[in-house]
């Protein structure tokens, strides 16, 4: 089963992989639209979706909070995937410790998929 970690942002959207069994999780590139990630969707044979839902730091809902469930609506229209989401609260913190060259986008959606698999 191949999982695709999401971290949503106004400008882009970061991407992880993981192959479910070799449970290691890949920064997977960036891309600037739903169209661009749902062509990539298809094309990749993505099984389900993990998104980082961004809560306050009280884990109340905030504007963030509901343009990510927007997102994730029409995600779930045009795919027809399984979609589940993760508590996304310092997630950029944690990639900002994270070396390499990977981009901060891909590193927030590695820990999204990292929080995720870690709760399984």
């Amino acid at each position: 089963m191949n999982l695709l970690g999401i971290d949503y942002g106004k400008k882009r959207i970061g991407l992880a992989w993981v192959q479910v069994g070799l449970d290691v999780v890949l920064p997977y590139g960036i891309v600037n639209n739903i169209d661009e990630l749902v062509t990539l969707i298809n094309k990749e044979g993505i099984d389900k979706l993990v998104l980082g839902m961004p809560l306050g730091l009280d884990s109340k809902e905030n504007d963030n909070t509901r343009r990510v469930n927007e997102f994730a609506e029409e995600l779930k229209k045009r795919t027809n995937l399984p979609l589940e989401f993760v508590d996304e609260r310092f997630s950029s913190r944690q990639a900002d410790s994270m070396g390499g060259d990977v981009s901060r986008d891909e590193k927030s959606a590695m820990v999204i998929m990292q929080t995720y698999l870690d709760k399984q």
